[in-house]
C-alpha cells in the first residue's frame, strides 16, 4: 500500500449461515477522494461497510488504514482512529437535544463538568454550515427526518475524521439540502478528507464522486473513474441485465387517458399548517403519484388517509360513502395498506423472521382456535417469497439480515396477504438498488392490473413518471397541479412545484 490511500481492504471475505456476503473483495480509497460504493441490495455493500467500521469481523483478508494495518475491535475504536460514519438509518437518541446528539460521547467539558454554552454554540455553528438555523436545545424527536439526518451529518463532520462514510445520507433530504451537503463534501475534499459515499441516486453519484467501485452478489466487479462510465454502463455492471431496457421502461403517457371509476375521494383535508384544503381522488386500479418537496404534506396526507393521524376539517369518501378513520385498524377493515417511508421503525419487526414479518397481519387466516397452522402459514409465506422474488436463505431467516430492498418486499407481502383494495406506498424504493426497485415497480403495475389502487409517494420524479397514471403536485399542503397523459414530464413537475400559481399549460 502507498501513502496515497487512506483505506485499503485486501481480499475480504465474510460468510453468514447460508450466505456468502463477500467473496475475496478488495477495496481502496485515496486521500481526499470521494469514492462511491455501488451494487444491488444484497451485493455486499453494507457488510463491507460494517467490517470497515468495526461492527463485523472479516473471515479472511486484511485492512490498512492511513498506512498501518487496521484491526478494529469496536466501533468506538474505529471512530478514535479517524473514521466517522453516517448511517442510512438514523442512529441518534431522539429524547436528547440536538446539541447533545452532536457531541454525545465527546462531551465538551470545563473543570470536569459539561460546558453547555460551548456545546450549544459549536452545535449552532456546525448546523449553520449545513444551512440550518434551529433551536439546538430542543429534543431531536421534535424535528422531522431531514433535520435528524442533518444532525447526524453535523455529528460526523465534527469529529476530527480522515475518512467519512456516508450511507445514503441524502435519502431524507430535499434538493436544496442535498446541494448544501455536496458543498460540505467538496470542502472536505479540499482538506484531504476522504469520503466513502453510498447512494442509489445516479445523478448524485455522477455529480459528486471521483471513483466508483461496484459489487455484485458479494463479488468485486471493478473500480472505475466516474468520468469513464455512462449511466447505462454503470447500471449494466451493477445488475448484469439490460440497463437500457430498465431505464426506458415507463408507462405510455402519450395515449388517451384511461378513465378510472372513482374509489376514494378526499376533499378539503386540513390539518393545522401541514395540510391546507387538500383534494385527492383515486380510481380503482389507478396509480396516483404525489409529487412535492420535503414538507409539502405528502406523508402527512398518507398518514391521515390510513388513520394514523387526525385531521381538522374536510371529508373522505370510499365508493361515495363518507368514512372517518379513528385508528389504522378502521382503514385496514376497508382494505387499506400502508408501506411507511420509515422501514426500520414503522415497517419491519427486526427481531422476527421473514415468515413472521410477512404473516403477522394475517394470523387469523393461518390459525384455528388461536393456534397457528404452521403448514398453512408456510405455504402462504413461500408463495409471496416466490412471487416477490424475496432473496432470503429461508423463510426462517431474521429479517434484519436481509437487504433493504428485500425487507421492503417482505413488508409489501405482509399487506398483500390481506388482499388490499388500496396500497399507500411512501418512498417505497428509498435506499434500494435499481434491480430491486425495478422488481417493486413491476409488481406495482401488476397490482394495478388486478384493480388494486395505489397512492405512490416518491421524491424521485423519474420514478413517478415511470409508474403513475396521474400525478398530483402539492406544495405547502395544498394542490398545485394535476398532471395526466403527455403532461407527465419532469419539466412540468418541477415547474408546478416552483410556481404555486401555475394554471393551464405549464409550458406557457
Amino acid at each position: 500500500m502507498t501513502d496515497d490511500y487512506i483505506i485499503s481492504m485486501h481480499n475480504i471475505s465474510k460468510r453468514f449461515p447460508g450466505v456468502t456476503a463477500l467473496d475475496d473483495v478488495s477495496f481502496r480509497i485515496k486521500k481526499g477522494e470521494v469514492h462511491v460504493l455501488m451494487g444491488e441490495n444484497g451485493a455486499g455493500k453494507s457488510t463491507l461497510i460494517k467490517i470497515l467500521t468495526g461492527i463485523y469481523k472479516q473471515d479472511s483478508g486484511s485492512i490498512f488504514f492511513d498506512g498501518r494495518e487496521f484491526k478494529p475491535n469496536s466501533a468506538l475504536e474505529v471512530q478514535r482512529a479517524g473514521i466517522s460514519t453516517i448511517y442510512q438509518e438514523i442512529s441518534l437518541i431522539p429524547q436528547l437535544s440536538v446539541a447533545e446528539n452532536i457531541f454525545i460521547g465527546r462531551e465538551i467539558k470545563a473543570n470536569g463538568v459539561i460546558d453547555w454554552k460551548t456545546t450549544r454554540d459549536k452545535s449552532r455553528d456546525l448546523l449553520k454550515g449545513l444551512g440550518l438555523n434551529i433551536d439546538v436545545t430542543r429534543p431531536l424527536a421534535g424535528y422531522g427526518t431531514a433535520i435528524q439526518q442533518m444532525t447526524a451529518i453535523a455529528r460526523a463532520i465534527s469529529i476530527d475524521a480522515k475518512l467519512i462514510v456516508m450511507d445514503e445520507p441524502t435519502s431524507s433530504l430535499d434538493e436544496d439540502e442535498v446541494n448544501v451537503l455536496f458543498d460540505v463534501i467538496r470542502k472536505l475534499k479540499k482538506e484531504r478528507i476522504s469520503v466513502l459515499f453510498i447512494s442509489h441516486r445516479l445523478n448524485e453519484v455522477f455529480e459528486i464522486s471521483d471513483k466508483i467501485t461496484i459489487l455484485r452478489d458479494g463479488q468485486l466487479i471493478g473500480e472505475y473513474e466516474t468520468s469513464a462510465l455512462t449511466r447505462e454502463e454503470l447500471i449494466l455492471k451493477m445488475v448484469g441485465r439490460d440497463a437500457v431496457a430498465i431505464l426506458a421502461d415507463t408507462k405510455d403517457h402519450t395515449s388517451a387517458n384511461k378513465v378510472f371509476r372513482e374509489f376514494i375521494r378526499a376533499e378539503g383535508v386540513t390539518c393545522g399548517f401541514k395540510l391546507r384544503g387538500l383534494n385527492i381522488a383515486i380510481g380503482k386500479g389507478e396509480v396516483v403519484g404525489l409529487a412535492g418537496l420535503l414538507g409539502s404534506g405528502r406523508t402527512e396526507f398518507a398518514r391521515i388517509l390510513f388513520g394514523v393521524d387526525k385531521y381538522d376539517r374536510g371529508s373522505i369518501t370510499i365508493d361515495g360513502k363518507p368514512v372517518k378513520f379513528r385508528v389504522p385498524k378502521d382503514s385496514i377493515k376497508w382494505g387499506f395498506a400502508f408501506c411507511s417511508e420509515d422501514r426500520k421503525t414503522e415497517g419491519i419487526i427486526p427481531h422476527l423472521s421473514v415468515k413472521d414479518n410477512i404473516s403477522i397481519a394475517n394470523l387469523n387466516k393461518t390459525s384455528r382456535f388461536g393456534i397457528i397452522a404452521k403448514s398453512r402459514q408456510n405455504t402462504m409465506v413461500d408463495e409471496y417469497i416466490q412471487t416477490l422474488k424475496i432473496k432470503t436463505p429461508s423463510r426462517e431467516q431474521n429479517i434484519m439480515n436481509l437487504s433493504g430492498g428485500n425487507q421492503q418486499k417482505a413488508i409489501l407481502a405482509r399487506w398483500l396477504c390481506l388482499k388490499p383494495r388500496l396500497v399507500i406506498m411512501d418512498e417505497p424504493t428509498r435506499g434500494i438498488d435499481i434491480g430491486a426497485k425495478r422488481e417493486i415497480e413491476v409488481f406495482i403495475r401488476r397490482m394495478a392490473e388486478d384493480d388494486i389502487s395505489i397512492l405512490f409517494i416518491s421524491s424521485e420524479f423519474e420514478e413517478l413518471i415511470r409508474n403513475c397514471d396521474r400525478i398530483e403536485v402539492i406544495r405547502e399542503g395544498a394542490n398545485v397541479k394535476t398532471l395526466t397523459g403527455s403532461d407527465i414530464t419532469e419539466k412540468n413537475i418541477i415547474r408546478s412545484i416552483a410556481d404555486t400559481g401555475v394554471a393551464g399549460d405549464p409550458d406557457k
